[in-house]
């Protein structure tokens, strides 16, 4: 399987990955009306937890949008898929040390390291977009710490770049589908 076939059996698959983009995004707005109504710690649990459920939301979405939700087996790009989640999680740690030391600055520090994520799914689907996804969180996330913002303001700003992303995403993988 060529590159080129690897990415086209990603994109098919999940739909150029913006169902799980909504999934995330979701989990980014819970987090935030948690922050919101309850405690800062709670959010951090709530953005954990609904963390966990993303692929298996997205890939649930991706069956509601006719799609599998499952590269195939022969996918050289599988690996990736599974190695960059390999790394988000053994951020987690971090940032949750980051949240016992502020709690001002987990949010921020998980949109750099979902940012951080994103760079590679430019790799995974071959969309240059999740470059752009990936800088811009990123510069949320630095601009959100440098501002000391609360952490129902940063989640409502993940979940914002993250469901506008996906939105354009969804319109993209659309189009090329009615190609």
């Amino acid at each position: 399987m060529t590159t080129d076939e690897a990415q086209r059996d990603m994109r098919f698959s999940y739909f150029s990955g913006a169902p799980g983009m909504l999934a995330s995004a979701f989990a980014w707005l819970i987090a935030g009306f948690v922050a919101l109504r309850g405690s800062p710690s709670s959010a951090v649990l709530a953005l954990f937890a609904g963390g966990m459920l993303i692929h298996p939301v997205g890939v649930l979405l991706c069956k509601a949008m006719g799609r599998s939700g499952k590269h195939s087996k022969a996918n050289p790009l599988g690996a990736l898929a599974l190695e960059n989640t390999g790394w988000l999680i053994l951020c987690m740690p971090i940032t949750y040390a980051v949240a016992q030391y502020n709690v001002l600055w987990f949010f921020p520090a998980m949109l750099l390291v979902i940012g951080g994520r994103y760079l590679t799914f430019h790799t995974l689907f071959g969309m240059r977009i999740y470059w752009a996804c990936g800088a811009s969180l990123a510069f949320v996330g630095y601009l959100l710490a440098a501002s000391k913002s609360q952490p129902h303001l940063a989640a409502f700003a993940g979940a914002a770049v993250e469901a506008a992303f996906a939105a354009a995403i969804l319109l993209r993988a659309r189009r090329a589908a009615a190609v």
